[in-house]
């Protein structure tokens, strides 16, 4: 069912034959949008161009021909050979294709212009005036004025960031009318509203630990914020801790710092990327386990520390302090009546709940290890809240279909539609694999083997550090932990700092655990029966999962209940194939995810239904392949929320019921309201824009490639030289720049092009661009100099160069919106250092002394130095261009002008 807002979109957009810009807010579905506008596409108009993000390529064709096959679409990539792509472009088809292939068609003139009825863009907000798509528009407008423009956008914040950013892009693509489609937008709100699907919000409470990292981290994002604002660098409105939830607030900081980056001291560029960690770190706090919490943290301890301005901050220990709480605590052993007995009974309790686990004594025990070093290890494995209501609420959704079905009502909708499947939406692969082994093996012994994978990176850690550790250590007489116990003289013991002593005790669990799984290890040898109830290798489960209707698992499960005992129910190598021969698989074609039926779990012997998980990342259409009717959103997402919306509004007759997971009073519920608002002012800045935008009405008139330019130069030039025979002027002739194919990947070429300049692509062996038969340009970005350097490329590149041209030029292109220099003189040291960049230009110049450097601000600086440079010299042959520095049939190379 197509949506009657998305009618109206095509319709507004068919009216008007030029084309035009159209902004949508996330997740109204903009590849359902795109489907129903180019099944509009005449074959007897041309050829319709689609143009993809790179990105996008490998996806777009597949989803639009899922949403409507009958689409004659074809997908031009770059394997394809020139003559098919010739004949493809008067087929009238929609082709499918990237900006690079097609600018390169249409300078080679394989594309023909007159044949295409018009171009669609799908990343309006990543376009401007110097990109490729703006190229390809200007050439096809050159030459075929009634070519329609329509350029889509789904990110309303990125097309108001910037100065003018939404009337400089329609400019540069000719586009003269702009559509926009907020969400709050009447025929929206009305279609999406009108059975809304039911809503259960379950606010779920954080930990005690949990509040206290989450509070400590804002007061650390408050300081940063404040000394940033010190430096009376950045826009102060901008600097706000809602701002900082977004990966957008590093772009804003950066644009506005980048032109004077160079002059910045040490710690205001190290407050930018502090915030950056802190985002992650409050982003991780909601997201990610109490274990991998800690070793995240870790992590950034070891690699941040001494040069971190918030590892400084007053609020930081607390972050590690709480994080660590949630994991593990120490205790001093002469509280050992305290700490051995609750051991003890933690003990107890889990050998009740997890019979299978047998090394959970050993582990348990490790306090006992570690009393020799003073200290006694406590294990608090504090679980994510969201686990054990995610649990709950899979089992009121089981019992209550159960309810429905001995009460008669009719189940079609859940059996026929969908199995009965509960979607579960969370942010990335990762959690997905996490929560999956939570449900079928329950959250204790995720939590457990979280732990014993931290503790056993530990003494990975320490096992490639010892050997450098080791040498000088020997002489001083200090003692050194072997993994089990430590060898510290009794002197020393009282002197050696807690921190030592907690870091030997979690050594001294972890070898704890290594003997334990070696012991394991050689009773399996000893005993080579396969066991029943054993449990297969992680990876191994997941694919092939088993979704049945309810009946048939309950029967499945008694049957093999014999088998396991009071076991879970297990997915494991051996079990594979007794399980799939009971219930047989079903698979949903296209969707990777995993789907997971439990009868029983240690923990709790109550049903669940079956579950798949999403991972929001793949930006797959999930809602339109299973059709589920019960939504569980573990991870809030905006977009996501709207694609429920939609395909509610697509199945007005399907029940849906959705669960949002919130943490109460946490930054995600706050995020998650930020995002609404911001893209609502977005719309809102992007209206009174509309208002008041200026769109020249015959844009088609002028600015078309080259007439503009050079008429300014003609003028210019008879103004300058008046003692030339009475002013009569030469015929003038175009200039010519032979390009490497590669380089289109840059924005240079186009603004060659603006400049009047006939672009001409090939495939060069040497150089990037060809000026003249002496001058050979190497172009290089800043980023991309310092990879060539590191790399040695740039050294191969400038010794081709030096021997088949008389003049080689290294071009150094600075970004026009940062500094122009490559460091602070501060940096700049008196000597010849192999790491510094100056340093290693230095010796490249001294090693080729006729190697020439440019060093330009902008790409408009270098189109007119290459225009300066081509003044008094010849136009470049391409077919020389082509063969230099490739050898002849016989294996000789040419026109070495040494």
């Amino acid at each position: 069912m197509v949506l009657k807002f998305h009618e109206q979109i095509v319709s507004d957009l068919l009216e008007d034959t030029s084309g035009g810009l159209v902004v949508l807010s996330s997740g109204l579905s903009l590849p359902k949008l795109l489907s129903s506008f180019l099944s509009f596409h005449s074959r007897s108009s041309g050829s319709l161009l689609l143009l993809h993000p790179p990105q996008l390529s490998y996806s777009l064709k597949s989803l639009l021909l899922s949403l409507s096959p009958d689409l004659p679409l074809f997908e031009i990539t770059a394997d394809l050979p020139s003559s098919n792509r010739l004949s493809l472009y008067s087929s009238n088809l929609i082709l499918v294709l990237s900006p690079r292939i097609l600018i390169v068609d249409l300078l080679t003139q394989k594309a023909q212009t007159s044949l295409v009825s018009g171009i669609v863009f799908l990343n309006a907000h990543s376009l401007s005036e110097s990109s490729t798509e703006s190229f390809i528009v200007r050439i096809i407008k050159t030459f075929n004025k009634n070519a329609s423009v329509y350029a889509f956008s789904d990110k309303p914040h990125s097309m108001v960031s910037g100065f003018a950013k939404t009337e400089r892009t329609m400019k540069s693509l000719f586009i003269k009318k702009l559509h926009l489609w907020p969400r709050f937008q009447v025929n929206v709100s009305e279609e999406l509203e009108r059975d809304p699907p039911e809503v259960v919000d379950i606010r779920v409470p954080m930990s005690k630990y949990m509040l206290g990292i989450q509070k400590a981290i804002v007061e650390v994002m408050d300081a940063c914020l404040k000394e940033m604002r010190k430096t009376n660098k950045v826009d102060v409105e901008d600097l706000t801790v809602e701002n900082g939830l977004f990966k957008s607030f590093d772009e804003i900081v950066r644009r506005q710092l980048d032109p004077i980056w160079h002059t910045l001291g040490k710690k205001t560029k190290q407050l930018v990327s502090d915030l950056k960690t802190l985002r992650k770190l409050l982003d991780y706090l909601v997201r990610y386990d109490a274990v991998s919490y800690l070793k995240y943290l870790d992590t950034l301890r070891v690699s941040e520390s001494f040069r971190s301005v918030w590892i400084f901050a007053e609020s930081s220990y607390k972050v590690f302090d709480y994080a660590k709480k949630r994991v593990y605590r120490f205790a001093k052993s002469d509280d050992t009546k305290i700490s051995t007995p609750s051991k003890n009974l933690a003990r107890k309790k889990r050998k009740l709940k997890e019979d299978d686990n047998n090394n959970d004594e050993a582990i348990a025990g490790t306090s006992s290890t570690s009393t020799s070093n003073g200290v006694a290890l406590q294990e608090v494995l504090e679980e994510s809240p969201k686990w054990k209501v995610l649990r709950e609420v899979l089992e009121e959704i089981e019992e209550e279909r159960k309810k429905q079905a001995s009460s008669g009502e009719p189940l079609l909708d859940v059996e026929e539609d969908n199995n009965g499947i509960t979607l579960v939406a969370c942010k990335d692969e990762c959690s997905c694999m996490q929560l999956e082994d939570c449900i079928a093996n329950g959250s204790q012994k995720v939590m457990r083997d979280e732990w014993q994978k931290y503790l056993l990176s530990k003494v990975e850690l320490r096992g490639v550090q010892t050997p450098q550790k080791k040498k000088p250590k020997a002489p001083k007489g200090y003692g050194i932990l072997d993994g089990i116990v430590p060898v510290t003289p009794a002197r020393n013991a009282e002197v050696s700092s807690a921190c030592k002593q907690e870091h030997d005790a979690l050594l001294a669990a972890a070898a704890e655990i290594k003997r334990n799984q070696a012991k394991k290890e050689k009773d399996a040898e000893k005993d080579p029966e396969p066991q029943v109830g054993s449990r297969g290798h992680g990876k191994g489960k997941g694919r092939g999962r088993t979704r049945q209707g309810h009946a048939r698992n309950k029967d499945g499960s008694n049957n093999t209940e014999v088998a396991k005992g009071d076991r879970p129910e297990v997915y494991g190598s051996e079990n594979e194939g007794q399980i799939n021969e009971i219930n047989p698989t079903v698979i949903v074609d296209g969707v990777s995810g995993k789907n997971i039926y439990n009868d029983r779990n240690a923990d709790n012997p109550k049903q669940l239904p079956p579950v798949h998980f999403h991972a929001l990342e793949r930006d797959q259409p999930i809602l339109d392949v299973l059709k589920p009717s019960v939504i569980i959103v573990y991870h809030p997402d905006m977009t996501f929320v709207r694609e429920i919306e939609v395909y509610k509004a697509e199945n007005p007759g399907k029940k849906v019921r959705v669960y949002f997971l919130f943490y109460d009073a946490s930054t995600e519920v706050q995020k998650f309201k930020a995002s609404i608002r911001r893209e609502n002012g977005a719309f809102e800045s992007l209206i009174r824009q509309k208002s008041m935008m200026m769109i020249p009405v015959d844009q088609n008139d002028f600015c078309l490639g080259l007439n503009s330019s050079s008429e300014i130069q003609v003028s210019s030039s008879q103004n300058s030289i008046t003692r030339k025979a009475g002013g009569r002027k030469d015929a003038e002739k175009e200039m010519q720049v032979i390009v490497d194919m590669r380089e289109f990947m840059s924005s240079l070429p186009n603004v060659l092009h603006q400049k009047g300049m006939l672009i001409i692509p090939v495939t060069l062996e040497v150089g990037d661009y060809v000026l003249s038969p002496l001058i050979c340009v190497e172009r290089k970005s800043i980023q991309d100099l310092f990879m060539s350097f590191t790399s040695g490329r740039l050294y191969h590149q400038v010794e081709t160069m030096v021997r088949y041209y008389r003049i080689p030029v290294l071009l150094i292109e600075f970004s026009q919106d940062k500094s122009f220099s490559f460091q602070s003189a501060s940096d700049i040291g008196d000597d010849v250092t192999p790491t510094n960049i100056i340093s290693k230009l230095s010796l490249l110049v001294l090693h080729f002394p006729r190697l020439r450097i440019i060093w330009s601000r902008s790409l408009h600086a270098t189109a007119e130095i290459f225009a300066s440079l081509k003044a008094n010299q010849d136009e470049p042959d391409e077919t020389k261009a082509m063969r230099v520095g490739v050898p002849s049939e016989e294996g000789i190379i040419e026109n070495d002008v040494r």
